[in-house]
């Protein structure tokens, strides 16, 4: 058996046969290999691989097919690849694959900034589509469940109950503390100038209750839950599970969705609630160690300032706003690729689109309630 690498042509009429001998690896020190490029140049139409006396072969033997292949493309030659081992031609495929991937991106449009336009028109709409067509499955999904016929993991749902609520304490905390100091220490500024300074406990009250117990909840989820779902599913995309299940004839929505989206939406408010309590906290400890406010003053203004309307405006926008995280975490989850970078990119995707859907749907809420004097 030999241990060097050769390359033997066989011509016949218009197809001409590449025969590769012995151990194609970076380890064999010489290899015969002859120029290939007058071959090329006469007539040749088709072009075919004989592998039967190669040894071995590692990324030695891909790189020399791959020029083989770029020359044979650039003189329109047709390749026939059956004569090659099957791992090669996947290797091969993947490669070429990956190169015209990167030469479309290269590629510039030749209408510049209307084709660009209407290229993200038409992504808007196709993505609108989508959107619809997700809260239709899920909408039916729920039908199901209603009605005892949606098929789940129990212990699915307690878990994600448990990893949207408790696991979520600590950051909430912090960020609702914070979030509750920066607003009373903002409110000082102004109203101590009119020496109203006891109002920083309305402003703090009612800012965390209707607004930012609620909103910051929900930007924490979304970062953290929201990007935890689109990983999850995308890394279940790229690993074909999702087909599995639908082999087996069970529904992704109401196997992998429904657990996580319902355990979001009950979390949400009970987060948010927490949320307000400690972002008052946070006012509370600025009003009294900063301002010189009497602890028990403080709470008699806040209690003066916060009423029922005030906790139901925030649970109403932290339910639709947990529905927003999970709908954006599971959808761009689904529609992830198949490769690594295509969970990297849902992930993103899922996080962005739901922050934005959270401050839209943040602003309809305020601009509604207001018209409604709630």
């Amino acid at each position: 058996m030999t241990t060097e690498c050769a390359l033997q042509t066989n011509r016949d009429e218009d197809r001409l046969c590449l025969i590769f001998l012995g151990s194609w690896t970076i380890h064999t020190p010489q290899c015969s290999i002859p120029d290939i490029h007058p071959l090329f140049s006469s007539p040749v139409k088709t072009l075919c691989f004989n592998t039967d006396n190669l040894n071995e072969w590692d990324s030695r033997l891909l790189v020399e097919l791959s020029r083989i292949l770029d020359l044979a493309a650039s003189q329109s030659i047709t390749v026939d690849d059956q004569g090659l081992p099957p791992g090669i031609r996947r290797l091969l495929q993947l490669t070429r694959t990956n190169s015209d991937q990167l030469a479309a991106a290269k590629k510039t449009s030749p209408f510049g900034l209307l084709a660009d336009i209407g290229n993200h028109t038409l992504g808007f709409f196709r993505e609108s589509h989508e959107m619809l067509t997700f809260t239709g499955e899920i909408i039916l999904a729920y039908s199901r469940f209603f009605l005892g016929r949606a098929r789940f993991l129990k212990n699915d749902f307690f878990y994600f109950l448990y990893d949207c609520g408790p696991q979520s304490l600590p950051i909430v905390t912090l960020i609702s503390f914070l979030v509750g100091v920066i607003l009373a220490f903002v409110g000082a500024v102004q109203l101590k100038m009119f020496g109203a300074d006891i109002y920083i406990a309305d402003l703090v009250g009612l800012g965390m209750t209707r607004e930012m117990g609620a909103m910051m909840a929900a930007i924490i989820l979304a970062g953290r839950t929201g990007a935890s779902f689109a990983a999850q599913l995308g890394t279940m995309q790229v690993n074909e599970e999702i087909d599995a299940l639908k082999t087996m004839g069970i529904n992704p929505i109401d196997f992998l969705v429904l657990p996580r989206m319902t355990s979001l939406i009950m979390m949400m408010p009970l987060l948010a609630l927490w949320a307000d309590f400690i972002g008052i906290l946070g006012g509370f400890f600025i009003g009294c160690l900063t301002l010189d406010i009497s602890a028990s003053l403080y709470y008699e203004q806040t209690i003066k300032a916060i009423t029922l309307n005030h906790f139901s405006v925030g649970l109403i926008k932290s339910a639709v706003f947990g529905y927003l995280v999970a709908f954006c975490g599971c959808l761009k989850g689904l529609q992830c690729g198949r490769s690594a970078s295509s969970v990297g990119q849902a992930t993103t995707s899922a996080v962005v689109t739901a922050i934005v859907f959270i401050v839209m749907a943040d602003a309809a809420f305020t601009f509604l309630f207001n018209i409604l004097g709630v």
